[in-house]
């Protein structure tokens, strides 16, 4: 490898390998994100072979850590957060302190101070956001009443978990026992405080201002290549800016600058937008701290692997008995066993505090180990939660894919600004429609609008399966994603050789993409345009 080519090495040897283990991972029913760890263990220096610049993927990975956060204030709903503030804010809480607890009992029985018992604690008391969020997402369960707890729960042990990440610092040298002048230490968490409520300060003012007005302008020009540009240039623009004036880390910037677009109308295109950059370099932060994991301590240190990785699980056990105490249903509570597991905040807070000196370098090897079992077991878990919790036919929460009774009937897979109008023209030629759409909220609104519909990717066979595909006799997918748009194109056609599809293209070679797989009519947008213009052209 030369000299000049270590990031080709890392984005060549690191993204590839973590697409072959992330695609096996996916193969057995797993996260991902299992495969992203060990490919970041297969190309780390406790293994042997390739060994990329560790310093340099912690820098990629710091883009991933602003990325990711910036995703979670996106989705970061406060009408959401306070609809179950009762039981998410008492129930977090509490769990966080019985696992950091636990944590610290651990440390005692490992010779560890009591400081970094507490700095471990609390590495192993925050589920993962990205790993509960993509279970969620991929078993319809975001807008059940159990989705909405579940990320209530998740966004305040979220906001603990930065707020631990602003203080840490300061306290440092107390919790390391050394001297430490009351008055200094004061004023260094009075200064820490200050600064980070005029960040706040000028974030929610001014930013929510700003921010917003920026983007809807960049979005006026029509440049969608601007507009990309723009969201990521906010997302790391307030995160440096966060991290450089202000001492605030990088993680909550990127948060505050999600959560200020999370208002505006155009949260979701900026959401869409940033997505493939923010899943590329999430991937990067994986394969960090993968790299960071030692595997030998699976030798070394069993025992304490085995406590730590129990610690972990017994937190998803603490926060079913939590929510059953706060009244939750058993049904509803069981949503509780998928945060038995620990991720991306997990490793950031492990990282500070080995930086910092209050947690030990061989606490961090632990973590990161019971963070690939807790991943690995989180699925059998998460299985075992959505069989038993699911919906008796009496239940007020119907279940997700029930199959609909239409036949001979259009199929129009996606209700934005394109399969809205192609509904309402449908509807008022008076054609039998089903309207498949996977968007958060979308049920109420297509229920309101009269339209049968089903929730759900209508990639995923079930789906289609569900709007009765193969006794339909018109398919429209008015989704802008080509590549999703041609799997659903390819599998309708499999299972009904006689369906009439038609499919929306972005660009020329999207057109015979589609028409390969076995659309009857492509629509591209420019050259619809171009032939109703045409239309007013003087004979």
């Amino acid at each position: 490898m030369g000299e000049a080519s270590p990031l080709i090495g890392i984005l060549v040897i690191g993204l590839g390998l973590a697409f072959v283990l992330g695609t096996i991972a996916q193969r057995f029913k797993l996260p991902p994100l299992i495969g992203y760890l060990l490919a970041g263990v297969a190309v780390g220096p406790f293994t042997p072979g390739f060994v990329a610049d560790t310093g340099l993927t912690l820098q990629l990975a710091d883009i991933g850590v602003i990325l990711l956060m910036f995703g979670v204030g996106l989705h970061f709903s406060p009408k959401d957060l306070l609809a179950v503030k009762a039981i998410a804010i008492p129930g977090a809480m509490l769990q966080m302190l019985v696992i950091t607890g636990l944590g610290v009992a651990a440390g005692y029985g490992f010779g560890w101070p009591l400081a970094q018992g507490l700095v471990f604690g609390l590495c192993l008391s925050v589920a993962s956001t990205v790993v509960v969020m993509r279970a969620l997402q991929d078993r319809r369960l975001m807008e059940t009443e159990r989705g909405h707890i579940a990320m209530g729960w998740l966004v305040v042990q979220d906001l603990l978990t930065v707020l631990v990440l602003v203080v840490l610092p300061p306290l440092a040298g107390l919790l390391k026992g050394e001297a430490v002048n009351i008055a200094d230490l004061s004023a260094s968490l009075g200064l820490t405080f200050a600064k980070l409520a005029v960040f706040a300060g000028l974030m929610l003012v001014i930013g929510r201002r700003v921010i917003p007005a920026i983007l809807h302008y960049i979005a006026h020009t029509g440049s969608r290549e601007l507009f990309r540009l723009a969201v990521l240039s906010v997302a790391l623009g307030v995160a440096f800016v966060a991290a450089a004036l202000f001492g605030v880390s990088i993680a909550l910037g990127a948060f505050f600058a999600g959560m200020i677009l999370a208002g505006s109308p155009l949260s979701q295109r900026a959401a869409e937008e940033s997505l493939p950059l923010r899943d590329a370099f999430a991937v990067l932060f994986f394969v960090s701290v993968g790299m960071l994991f030692d595997p030998h301590v699976l030798v070394r240190q069993p025992v304490a692997l085995a406590v730590t990785v129990l610690i972990v699980l017994g937190g998803g056990v603490a926060a079913y008995l939590l929510m059953r105490f706060l009244g939750v249903g058993a049904r509803n509570a069981r949503i509780a066993l998928s945060l038995a597991q620990i991720g991306e905040f997990s490793f950031i807070l492990a990282d500070l505090g080995t930086g910092l000196g209050v947690l030990p370098p061989g606490a961090r090897g632990l973590i990161l180990g019971a963070s690939i079992l807790s991943i690995l077991i989180n699925p059998l878990l998460f299985a075992f939660v959505t069989r038993k919790a699911a919906p008796k036919a009496a239940a007020p929460e119907p279940a997700p894919l029930t199959p609909t009774l239409l036949n001979h009937h259009a199929v129009l897979v996606g209700y934005g600004r394109v399969g809205e109008r192609i509904a309402q023209s449908l509807r008022g030629g008076g054609v039998e429609l089903l309207v498949v759409e996977e968007g958060v909220g979308m049920g109420e609104k297509l229920a309101a609008h009269g339209h049968h519909h089903i929730i759900g990717n209508a990639v995923q066979e079930p789906v289609l399966r569900a709007a009765n595909i193969a006794g339909a006799r018109l398919l429209y997918v008015a989704i802008p994603e080509n590549f999703e748009a041609g799997q659903i194109v390819q599998q309708a056609r499999r299972a009904n050789p006689d369906l009439v599809i038609v499919a929306r293209a972005h660009f020329d070679a999207g057109v015979g993409h589609l028409m390969g797989l076995g659309a009857n009519r492509v629509v591209m947008g420019e050259e619809e345009i171009a032939n109703a213009m045409l239309h007013f052209a003087p004979e």
